[in-house]
């Protein structure tokens, strides 16, 4: 079969990395498309993927992501035409299943949070099929039309799909210079460019001043755009690292003592390796992190003096190991 994916964010090569290898492993030819948005260019690159960049991220203004939109859709569907897909993959791309549906390519969606409404309203309608972790009420998700056998569930987090084959590089902690005698905090700023985030949470910036200003702390923080890059650096905290580029997140995080990030993947995974992550997420939370707080795998942060800062023994790996395999079967179902 010939495969269309479309990556629109840094979790996506993360999440398809396994998926992509099963299919070609499988005699499938699979073609990608991404948006140039974060650290999702670098990312296909750093594990051994191409792509054809076809737009970027439309900006903090509903004017801008709605112009970038359909300047995006455009050029998609006319990159993908001539291409005759058998079916297309996505996470939460919309602009994937909002195109496949206008040129009769079955396609798949996946996603881990439900309240991106604006997002699923487009991308689920449009979809074949909806594929999501169980722990996500089907009830939240009538309303984009996903619903059995059109939604299908999974157990687990997404990151214990594709980090089934994680093993940690120490090479992360020669890179940057890491003291083994200092606490090493990662953390995640907003996702403040999304839809679902518009209002801005007071606590991250908290945090990152309470860990920059700790001598016994290495605080590295790992930006979502250029923009949050430049902020950190104007703040001249002496404990805070920020990276240029693209780093081995999941190897920092295995080698970290905590991890404080303001929702998201970075934070699952976190809980996947059995790390000690805190929450700052300012939006109402998802199915997935209500489940892991309830498990007391995530933690919420209301005060940055509240955080446990101490040396963790040993190095992380995943609390379970699931096969990707079982979420490229839910995907392909599009097919019938």
């Amino acid at each position: 079969m010939r495969i269309w994916c479309d990556f629109t964010a840094s979790a996506h090569p993360l999440v398809f990395r396994p998926l992509v290898r099963l299919l070609r492993e499988q005699g499938h030819e699979v073609e990608i498309t991404a948006r140039d948005y974060a650290q999702t260019l670098q990312l296909i690159e750093a594990h051994g993927m191409t792509a054809t960049v076809i737009g970027h991220h439309g900006g903090r203004s509903a004017l801008g992501k709605a112009t970038q939109m359909r300047a995006r859709l455009k050029a998609l569907r006319k990159w993908a035409k001539p291409r005759e897909f058998d079916l297309a993959l996505a996470h939460g791309s919309h602009e994937l299943t909002m195109t496949a549906r206008r040129l009769g390519i079955p396609s798949s969606t996946t996603f881990d949070y439900e309240w991106a409404w604006l997002q699923h309203q487009l991308g689920c309608r449009a979809a074949t099929r909806v594929v999501v972790p169980a722990s996500i009420p089907e009830e939240r998700l009538a309303k984009y039309t996903a619903r059995p056998p059109k939604l299908q569930q999974y157990p687990g987090l997404k990151e214990e799909y594709y980090l089934s084959d994680f093993e940690p590089d120490k090479a992360v902690l020669r890179d940057w210079s890491i003291d083994p005698e200092r606490v090493l905090v990662v953390l995640r700023p907003p996702p403040d460019v999304s839809l679902y985030h518009r209002h801005s949470n007071p606590l991250f910036p908290m945090t990152l001043d309470h860990l920059g200003r700790s001598e016994d702390v290495h605080a590295f923080v790992i930006p979502r755009t250029e923009e949050q890059r430049d902020f950190v650096k104007t703040l001249d905290l002496p404990s805070v690292i920020v990276p240029e580029r693209a780093v081995d997140a999941q190897s920092l995080i295995a080698f970290a003592d905590l991890v404080v990030s303001a929702g998201g993947t970075m934070n699952r995974e976190a809980a996947a390796l059995g790390v000690p992550v805190y929450t700052t997420y300012g939006g109402r939370l998802g199915g997935v992190d209500e489940q892991l707080i309830r498990e007391g795998r995530l933690r919420p942060l209301t005060d940055p003096r509240a955080l446990d800062l101490h040396k963790r023994d040993g190095i992380a790996a995943p609390r379970e190991r699931r096969d990707p395999q079982l979420i490229l079967d839910l995907l392909l179902s599009a097919l019938g």
